[in-house]
């Protein structure tokens, strides 16, 4: 069963800032937030403790690192059972250039978000990905331009 934390300001205050930017020093969060570095490091501690913060990671500029290609993969599949999921499951999360994937409700069954090189790269991930699992459908969307992307979760209006 999921657990809600109880946040207060200050605790949003500092995963927003965290989000932004997570390289920052204790004394630059702490001043941020408006706490002192103690009191700041505390709350850190404990929203760590919690599994509020699950990793602290760096965002890349995707074209300068060469993964330039974004796309969104609708699949739909006439198999549901728990074995074939997992099956699903593992083959799917073994593929390094898949950076999401999420089990959906609609029209479809299953989201994959593709991060890669190039049109060719993508044809590699897409035969690797129906060589060893039945899929009824998929449909690949292939994105044109990021308006927003990896945007911080808004815990201020929650």
């Amino acid at each position: 069963m999921l657990m809600t934390l109880k946040l207060d300001q200050i605790d949003r205050r500092i995963l927003e800032e965290l989000q932004r930017d997570s390289s920052r020093s204790q004394r630059e969060l702490a001043d941020r937030v408006g706490l002192s570095q103690n009191a700041c490091w505390r709350r850190l501690k404990a929203l760590d403790n919690a599994g509020a913060i699950r990793s602290r990671t760096v965002v890349l500029d995707r074209e300068k690192v060469g993964a330039g290609l974004v796309v969104i993969m609708m699949t739909r599949t006439r198999h549901h059972s728990a074995n074939w999921l997992e099956a699903f499951r593992s083959h799917v999360a073994a593929i390094p250039e898949v950076v999401d994937f999420y089990r959906i409700g609609g029209d479809y069954d299953y989201l994959i978000k593709v991060v890669t090189r190039d049109m060719a790269s993508y044809d590699a991930i897409y035969r690797r990905l129906i060589a060893r699992v039945e899929l009824e459908t998929v449909t690949s969307y292939f994105s044109m331009e990021a308006i927003v992307e990896q945007r911080p979760i808004a815990l201020s209006r929650q």
